[in-house]
């Protein structure tokens, strides 16, 4: 979390405490780019802009929202763009998706498998869908937030949500079922 005295300084001018901030949220802004794009490199251009965006646009920081949630909207919108541009799908790391239990052999290539079709089960979903399912069970978004860093209603992020998770359920049925995969 950002120390609102940091915000305040960098509004007001001083560069020192802009750049301390700067470098504060350049790994999460750069985390939810890659999450977003799915390439390094467009998350890096993503990136830099937002940084740039965020460095030019400090001024207009209003303490109404919570930082993050401005900083995310800036980095979100700047992601949907390129994203329209360029069509990727976006791929979830597998460090990111925790099994809890790893007894055996069997278990952690179970797990492996799961991992990977619960990624490409995600990379199936809408971009819309897409993007709310990143920011609430990656980014750790509460659904306020997310309907403020995406501009959407409270109700449209939850149903989103909702149609995302039974899309989820629909994609995944022959794993739930025990089922080997194909």
């Amino acid at each position: 979390m950002v120390e609102p005295s940091l915000i305040k300084a960098a509004q007001s001018g001083d560069r020192e405490a802009l750049v301390t901030l700067l470098r504060e949220i350049e790994n999460h802004v750069y985390r939810t780019a890659y999450y977003i794009l799915n390439n390094e490199q467009d998350a890096l251009d993503a990136s830099q802009e937002a940084l740039i965006r965020i460095y030019t646009k400090i001024d207009t920081y209003e303490e109404k929202a919570q930082f993050k949630t401005w900083v995310q909207r800036i980095v979100t919108n700047i992601c949907i763009d390129k994203f329209r541009r360029n069509k990727p799908t976006i791929s979830i790391e597998e460090h990111e998706l925790v099994f809890q239990e790893k007894s055996n052999v069997e278990h952690d290539v179970l797990a492996a498998f799961a991992m990977d079709d619960i990624k490409q089960a995600i990379e199936q979903l809408p971009e819309h869908h897409r993007t709310v399912v990143i920011l609430r069970y990656l980014q750790d978004f509460s659904y306020n937030e997310i309907a403020a860093s995406l501009d959407l209603p409270l109700n449209t992020v939850k149903s989103y949500l909702f149609r995302a998770r039974q899309q989820l359920q629909q994609l995944l049925q022959d794993y739930q079922k025990g089922g080997v995969r194909g």
